[in-house]
């Protein structure tokens, strides 16, 4: 056995167990991590098949975004798990059937005769200097064009979609317009306002009472002061 056979044994094997590990673990977190690592265990699988673009990418956007998105949506969401196990046993035989129907088409469509070796073989090894995402940029833009813009369209479908399914409303807010804000002159952004003479007297003459009632309240003050030693003496007398 080759060292090639024994990772992808392996990872193969990680990715069947974390897998079952997203679906039969009870703790929502830990069946998000179960996903993670089933991701990293495809895109390992992928690097052997010389996919190397699309194993980066499935890091980087699944593993990277999609899913420490779900991460906190799950950590955040306080999920009452009891109310949601009423009632399980009367959808089990659903279940069954449905589950039943998927392993059957599963075969039919992965069967020896459709993925055998001799229908799809081993891909050829290539050197240091091919390059995977020239190779399928050129599949993208030749034999598959129709698909990939028709899966352009339908991505920018779901997006208005799910705009329009969030949008309230219109709500009345308040903005500033960079236009009319060009056009303010100054007469209307100036205002000089002019004062009569008798206000300031009347600020005059509040500043000399206060100064007159800060001078009178000095006075109080010293007269205290040369009191208090006078009734010591009447003290020490006696």
């Amino acid at each position: 056995m080759t060292a090639e056979q024994i990772v992808f044994y392996l990872f193969a094997t990680l990715a069947i167990a974390s897998a079952l590990g997203v679906v039969m673990v009870r703790n929502s977190v830990q069946a998000v991590l179960c996903l993670v690592l089933t991701f990293f265990s495809m895109a390992a699988l992928w690097m052997l098949l010389e996919a190397e673009f699309l194993a980066i990418a499935l890091v980087l956007v699944y593993v990277g975004a999609v899913m420490v998105l779900f991460l906190f949506v799950v950590m955040m969401l306080d999920v009452d798990f009891a109310s949601l196990k009423q009632g399980f046993t009367r959808y089990v035989p659903l279940g069954v059937l449905v589950a039943a129907g998927l392993l059957i088409g599963l075969y039919w469509v992965l069967r020896g005769e459709v993925f055998g070796l001799e229908m799809m073989p081993e891909p050829n090894k290539h050197g240091a200097e091919h390059s995977n995402v020239e190779v399928l940029g050129k599949l993208l833009y030749t034999d598959y064009f129709y698909a990939f813009e028709v899966a352009g369209v339908i991505l920018l479908v779901a997006i208005v979609a799910a705009i329009s399914l969030t949008f309230r409303g219109r709500r009345e807010r308040r903005g500033q317009s960079v236009p009319m804000q060009h056009r303010a002159s100054k007469d209307e952004r100036l205002h000089i306002v002019k004062m009569d003479a008798e206000v300031a007297e009347f600020e005059d003459q509040q500043i000399d009472q206060d100064s007159d009632n800060t001078g009178k309240g000095k006075k109080k003050q010293k007269s205290k002061a040369k009191a208090k030693p006078k009734t010591q003496t009447k003290g020490e007398s006696s």
